[in-house]
C-alpha cells in the first residue's frame, strides 16, 4: 500500500517537473522571437492580470479608502467660469467682478499670472490618463473666495468644481506665493519718497511730522488647541491673535505685525514689535520738521490712551480743559481714526479675518493675514483717486530691516532707544501741537457748540 502511494506521488512530481520544463521551453522560444511578439506577449499577460484583479470584489471609492469618486467635469467648470468673468464679452461685467472678487479684473489677472509663474502647482497639467487638471483660474478663484467671503473649503465645489482638500492646498499655496512675490513692494518700510509724501499730506491736516496712526486688531481663532487657549484668551474671553498696524489717511497699511497671543495688550505688543527697529539701528530715513519754533528729528504716530508716553507717539487728552486742549483732542481723535477706518475696510474686503479663523496652525494664519494686508494695499493703489502729485512713488531703494546686522555700537543703540522713549519730548511735542493746531488750523476740525 505504501509502495503504491509512493509511486503515485513520484509520478505526480515527475509530471509537475515536466510541465515546468515545457513552460520554460515555451518561454525560451518566445524570447527567441522578434521584439514585436515579445511586446504582444507581455501586454497580453499584463492585461490578464489586471482583468483577474478587476473581476474580484472591490471596495467602492478612489485611491483613498472610503472616499467616493466624484466626476466634477473640471474642464467644463473652467469653461463656464471663463465665460462668466474673463471672456471678451463676459456674462458678469466689471462691476460684478469687482463686487465678487473685491478687486478689478486687471489687478486680479496680474496677481493670478504672477502666482502661476511663481509656483508650478498652479500650472494646469494633465494626469496619467491625459485628462486636464484644474486650471490656475479655478485654484486662485477658490482661494480668493475663501479669503473674501470667509466660506469653508467645500462651499465653492458646486461652481469651481474643486474638492475640499485641493481647495485648502490651493489656499495655502496662494497666500504663500502672494507673500513671497509682493511683500517687498506692498508691505515695506517707508522710503525717503514715501516719508516726504506722508509728511506733506499730514501737515495739511495740521499734524507736521506725523507718519500715520497705530492700533491693534484681534482676530478670533476658532480652532485654537485646548492646551493653548489660556495663552490666547484676552479681554474678549476667546482665543485671538493680535495684528498691530500703522495706516495712513488713504488706508494704506505701512506696518503689520501679527502673531502675538490675545492675552497681551497693546503695550506688550508694542514692546515686541519691530516698528522702531530701523529707527534704533539708525537706518530709517530722516524726519526733520519744526513745530512752534522747536526742531524735531523723529517722526511720530497718533495713538490711543493705552500707549506709553514716548517721543514717537502722540496721544489724545482724556479730560481736556480749555478750548485749545479740547480742539487738540478732537483733532487727534479724528485723525487717529485712519487706522480704525483701515481695519473696517480691511475686514470688509477679506471676511476671513472678520470671522473666527478655522485653520489649525499659526503659520498658515500668519500667511493668510500678511497676504490679505498685501492685497489690501494693492487694491488701495489700484483704486486710489487722488491728485497725481500726491501719489506715493516707488522710486529709490526701499528701506530694509537690518536682520540682526548691527549698524551702531551698543552705546549708540541704547541712546537711540532712550530718544524713542523720551517722556519729556513726548509732552513737549504735544504742547507744540496744541499751539500749532489752534494758531494755524482752527477750521479743519469744527468744534461742537457748547450745550
Amino acid at each position: 500500500m505504501d509502495s503504491r502511494l509512493l509511486e503515485t506521488t513520484s509520478s505526480r512530481r515527475a509530471l509537475q517537473i515536466s510541465k515546468m520544463r515545457a513552460s520554460r521551453s515555451r518561454l525560451r522560444r518566445r524570447l527567441d522571437d522578434d521584439s514585436s511578439d515579445d511586446d504582444d506577449y507581455f501586454i497580453f499577460t499584463a492585461a490578464r492580470i489586471v482583468h483577474m484583479f478587476w473581476n474580484k470584489k472591490r471596495r467602492p471609492g478612489g485611491s483613498v479608502h472610503g472616499h467616493a469618486v466624484i466626476y466634477r467635469d473640471r474642464e467644463g467648470g473652467h469653461r463656464r467660469m471663463f465665460q462668466d468673468y474673463l471672456a471678451d464679452n463676459p456674462t458678469y461685467g466689471p462691476d460684478l467682478f469687482r463686487r465678487r472678487f473685491r478687486m478689478n479684473r486687471d489687478l486680479f489677472l496680474r496677481i493670478m499670472n504672477a502666482v502661476e509663474a511663481h509656483d508650478y502647482y498652479f500650472v494646469q497639467k494633465r494626469d496619467a490618463t491625459g485628462v486636464l487638471g484644474l486650471s490656475c483660474f479655478q485654484k486662485v478663484t477658490v482661494a480668493l473666495r475663501m479669503l473674501t467671503y470667509g466660506v469653508p473649503a467645500d462651499a465653492t465645489d458646486e461652481y469651481v468644481r474643486i474638492g475640499e482638500s485641493t481647495a485648502l492646498e490651493s489656499l495655502r499655496r496662494f497666500v504663500a506665493a502672494v507673500v513671497e512675490i509682493f511683500e517687498a513692494e506692498y508691505l515695506r518700510h517707508p522710503n525717503e519718497a514715501d516719508i516726504a509724501r506722508l509728511l506733506a499730506l499730514n501737515e495739511k491736516r495740521g499734524f507736521p511730522g506725523m507718519l500715520g496712526s497705530i492700533d491693534c486688531m484681534h482676530w478670533a481663532w476658532k480652532n485654537c488647541p485646548v492646551e493653548s487657549q489660556g495663552q490666547y484668551k484676552g479681554h474678549v474671553n476667546k482665543p485671538t491673535i493680535i495684528l498691530e498696524a500703522v495706516a495712513s489717511h488713504d488706508l494704506w497699511i505701512w506696518h503689520a505685525f501679527f502673531g502675538m497671543p490675545g492675552s497681551h495688550n497693546d503695550i506688550n505688543v508694542l514692546h515686541q514689535s519691530p516698528l522702531f527697529d530701523n529707527l534704533a539701528e539708525g537706518i530709517a530715513p530722516e524726519v526733520n520738521y519744526t513745530i512752534n519754533g522747536h526742531d524735531y528729528k523723529i517722526g511720530y504716530y497718533l495713538a490711543d490712551g493705552i500707549y506709553p508716553p514716548w517721543a514717537t507717539l502722540v496721544k489724545s487728552i482724556s479730560l481736556p480743559m480749555g478750548n485749545k486742549r479740547k480742539y487738540f483732542a478732537k483733532a487727534q481723535e479724528s485723525a487717529r481714526k485712519d487706522v480704525e477706518r483701515t481695519f473696517g475696510a480691511f475686514q470688509s474686503r477679506f471676511a476671513i479675518v472678520r470671522q473666527p479663523g478655522r485653520v489649525w496652525d499659526t503659520e498658515t494664519l500668519a500667511l493668510i493675514m500678511r497676504a490679505c494686508v498685501i492685497m489690501h494695499n494693492m487694491i488701495v493703489e489700484d483704486e486710489r483717486d487722488v491728485d497725481p502729485d500726491e501719489r506715493f512713488d516707488y522710486g529709490g531703494e526701499n528701506v530694509q530691516p537690518s536682520h540682526g546686522i548691527p549698524t551702531r555700537t551698543l552705546a549708540e543703540f541704547i541712546e537711540a532707544h532712550k530718544k524713542i522713549r523720551d517722556k519729556e519730548t513726548h509732552f513737549q511735542l504735544k504742547e507744540d501741537l496744541i499751539e500749532h493746531l489752534w494758531n494755524h488750523h482752527p477750521d479743519l476740525y469744527p468744534m461742537e457748540p457748547a450745550s
